[in-house]
């Protein structure tokens, strides 16, 4: 009887084997890349409803972020200012600019004005703004250099393993909590060798003296 398949058939099965796992590695990468806060979170910027420059009011102006987060020192959450706080100055100043008529309604008919959200943290973990505001996690340690931004947008992942990486290390990213606010101060003991030097060894005696010990335990991050 002659042989219906060539000898060469026979690898096939083998070939099927390892383009199977290979494709599944490959497909768990690309998951693993593609599918991860780096690559779908990091950079998004969502158009707002009005127009507002962190470069121009936290940058040019100088305001400090707790003016319009007031609750941050004091709360889980970084609220989100309200109508009032921008009609404080927006009542004297450019109250006939087209772009903040959308503030000037909200104001006239108590509607709040319906900002986008741009740094997203996973339902299923807790960030308290308080708790790390109050030791010296510097606002620029998570959101970036706010001050440089006209549309703001997110700079970090917020994933476990960057959380971890602050955690494990905590000096590298304490400030006196009198500077939290302050742009540029991470950059800025960074110049030289010698000043990041004093910047860690000031760290370290005050983690010891003060007894901060970030957690690294499941139930610190996870209801």
């Amino acid at each position: 009887m002659a042989q219906l398949f060539p000898r060469k058939a026979n690898a096939y099965p083998a070939l099927s084997l390892f383009g199977a796992l290979g494709g599944g590695v490959l497909l768990i990468a690309l998951v693993w890349y593609y599918f991860s806060p780096e690559f779908y979170e990091v950079g998004y910027m969502p158009t707002q409803p009005v127009p507002y420059s962190h470069a121009l009011h936290a940058g040019q102006l100088g305001m400090d972020c707790r003016y319009c987060h007031n609750h941050v020192e004091e709360s889980p959450y970084a609220n989100i200012p309200p109508t009032q706080t921008c009609m404080n100055c927006h009542n004297q100043i450019k109250t006939e600019s087209l772009a903040l008529l959308p503030v000037r309604e909200s104001w006239a008919t108590g509607e709040p004005i319906e900002w986008v959200q741009v740094n997203h943290l996973a339902d299923y973990a807790h960030f308290p703004h308080a708790n790390h505001v109050a030791v010296g996690v510097g606002c620029e340690s998570c959101h970036g250099r706010i001050d440089q931004m006209p549309i703001v947008y997110q700079v970090s992942p917020m994933s476990m393993g960057w959380c971890l990486e602050c955690h494990r290390a905590p000096e590298e990213h304490l400030r006196d909590p009198a500077l939290v606010t302050e742009m540029g101060y991470a950059e800025a003991v960074r110049e030289d060798e010698e000043t990041y030097e004093a910047y860690i060894a000031t760290n370290l005696a005050r983690i010891e003296a003060e007894g901060i010990n970030p957690p690294e335990n499941c139930s610190a991050c996870h209801y």
